[in-house]
């Protein structure tokens, strides 16, 4: 990883990605949602304070646990203006979210345990199918999978 002198206290969008790993499509794409910020030299460059660096870590390590950008976006607009997540604001947003991501787990494992019933079949035909029908919520309506 790029090292970036500690005299330096604005980056452009390549030292940016560069250092922090995300590429700059996604560093626009972030700008654009209103995760991150910068500002624009009389070139119309984008230069980004050095702490963005730590709020692309924390929208990074949301996103890889499977935070939706929104839930993030949410969080980071709750933390005082200006101001780059710390420890202890990430050990307190963790916290909010283990019920969530718990509960996404539980839905997943059910969905895994339900999918071993599908292999043998392939065509997801069966008179109860457990993926495109659900606790055989269409099962009044005829056998097979039903989409709708």
């Amino acid at each position: 990883m790029p090292q970036i002198p500690t005299t330096l206290h604005e980056l452009t969008v390549g030292q940016l990605a560069a250092r922090s790993g995300a590429a700059v499509s996604a560093l626009h794409f972030y700008e654009s949602k209103g995760l991150i910020r910068s500002r624009r030299t009389a070139g119309n460059q984008r230069r980004f304070d050095r702490d963005m660096l730590r709020r692309v870590a924390f929208i990074r390590a949301a996103q890889r646990v499977g935070i939706p950008l929104a839930t993030i976006r949410e969080a980071l607009a709750r933390l005082p203006e200006e101001r780059t997540p710390t420890a202890e604001d990430w050990a307190e947003l963790s916290e909010a979210w283990r019920g969530e991501l718990d509960e996404r787990i539980k839905r997943l494992e059910r969905l895994r345990d339900r999918l071993d019933g599908c292999i043998g079949c392939g065509c997801l035909s069966l008179d109860k199918c457990a993926l495109s029908n659900p606790d055989d919520r269409f099962g009044g309506r005829g056998c097979g999978s039903l989409l709708s």
